[in-house]
């Protein structure tokens, strides 16, 4: 395997069941990165092998367009009902989160006749060309250039770091003039095709936008006929504790992406959107040979019924809870955690010296994350420095396990501060 593929833990997994994950040896690991999201359901659920078994048996590959099968539409009339974006939607399936993205750009510029995109610093949407440039995280970037063109970065609406004193409608509302003036001084309206944004950016450090924001960031794509693309790659599917994150503030995209989650552990993604933007795409110009592979599909399938039928946006919410109430405790004994935020079971802490936002505390985070393997919790970072702590289980954690995760944590955290003492 060559160097430019990283490795964040030291496991060697061999098995997994639920939100557990056990090594070579047998020995247990808990489970608080759900395979960087995918795995929110759980692993090794009865029902997904169960699916995935019978339609190997049945209909391995064919391609959507060679022939049709049933359980790429079936999965398209489950997501559309699910996810309705107006009067009238439509979805197409591929294979990963970075492809969603590019297709829904194509998507995006075709039915615009528009060649712009505004996105976010911070934002990760993929690691192919397209998604690179539109991705912010510059280490995953480096020596990759040249990036595609016509590609607009604003400042993401973060409140703790760049609020500057002011209250927070205050705050939203100079963000806000920033966006208006970029339409005015930096991109001419009549040239973006839409905007690109996460609800809560991921790897950038688990940042939720704030609601008022992204509310009026729909007015303004409105406004100017802008489309409002919103990536729900890492958010989607339960894990904030709605199907789709933007349904905290009643704001619904024109289109919208997903992966990780819906495949249920297989390699699945889709795009949804408004009908008349859905089909202002040329045949041929979306699409691929492995997108909606029929296994995928039914793993998707049997996924979004247990998730329904065991009510995981409602656990996603009660995690959250949990999580944020004990590791607000701990930011109280600690002033190197300069924040602790989040939406639903997406949740983090950054450590910062001092608590202050501009000083980030990356050797302090990677002793924390070193501490929590060594007892065999599996947690990753995250954010531009690697400072953030994101703790992101399996919805199907119990709260005996989910306990024993955070208590952890807060030995880790505890430890590290009086080594640093």
């Amino acid at each position: 395997m060559p160097r430019g593929i990283p490795r964040v833990t030291p496991f060697v997994i061999d098995r997994a069941s639920g939100a557990e994950l056990f090594d070579h040896e047998g020995r247990a690991v808990l489970d608080f990165a759900s395979g960087i999201g995918v795995m929110t359901a759980g692993h090794a659920r009865a029902e997904v092998i169960e699916a995935v078994t019978s339609q190997v048996a049945r209909l391995q590959h064919l391609c959507i367009h060679v022939a049709t099968y049933e359980p790429y539409v079936a999965l398209c009339e489950r997501l559309v009902g699910l996810l309705p974006h107006g009067a009238a939607t439509k979805a197409m399936l591929l294979n990963s989160g970075a492809e969603a993205v590019e297709n829904a750009v194509k998507i995006a510029r075709q039915a615009t006749g528009r060649p712009a995109v505004i996105c976010y610093t911070g934002a990760f949407h993929g690691r192919t060309l397209l998604g690179m440039s539109l991705s912010s995280k510059v280490s995953y970037k480096t020596g990759c250039g040249p990036f595609a063109p016509e590609i607009y970065r604003l400042p993401f609406p973060d409140f703790l770091r760049h609020g500057d004193g002011l209250s927070r409608d205050a705050f939203v509302h100079r963000e806000l003039a920033r966006l208006r003036s970029t339409l005015v001084d930096t991109v001419a309206p009549s040239d973006v095709a839409a905007v690109l944004v996460e609800v809560v950016q991921g790897e950038g450090g688990i940042v939720p936008i704030p609601g008022a924001y992204l509310r009026g960031l729909r007015g303004v794509c409105d406004e100017h006929g802008i489309l409002l693309i919103i990536d729900e790659v890492q958010t989607g599917l339960a894990r904030t504790g709605h199907w789709a994150a933007s349904e905290h503030f009643s704001v619904t995209p024109d289109l919208s992406t997903w992966g990780k989650a819906l495949g249920g552990g297989l390699p699945l993604a889709a795009v949804l959107g408004r009908a008349d933007v859905m089909d202002a795409a040329a045949p041929g110009t979306i699409g691929g040979t492995f997108g909606g592979n029929p296994v995928a599909c039914a793993a998707a399938m049997a996924t979004l019924e247990l998730m329904e039928r065991e009510d995981h946006c409602g656990r996603a919410t009660a995690i959250g809870a949990q999580v944020a109430g004990r590791l607000s405790e701990l930011s109280a004994r600690h002033e190197v955690i300069a924040d602790v935020r989040g939406l639903g079971a997406m949740m983090a802490l950054e450590f910062c010296e001092g608590g202050d936002p501009a000083r980030p505390a990356m050797a302090f985070t990677h002793a924390v994350l070193a501490r929590c393997h060594e007892r065999g919790l599996l947690v990753i970072g995250a954010g531009p420095h690697g400072n953030v702590l994101r703790v992101l289980p399996p919805l199907v954690i119990g709260d005996a396990a989910l306990a024993r995760g955070l208590e952890i944590i807060c030995d880790a955290v505890d430890a590290t501060a009086r080594g640093n003492q």
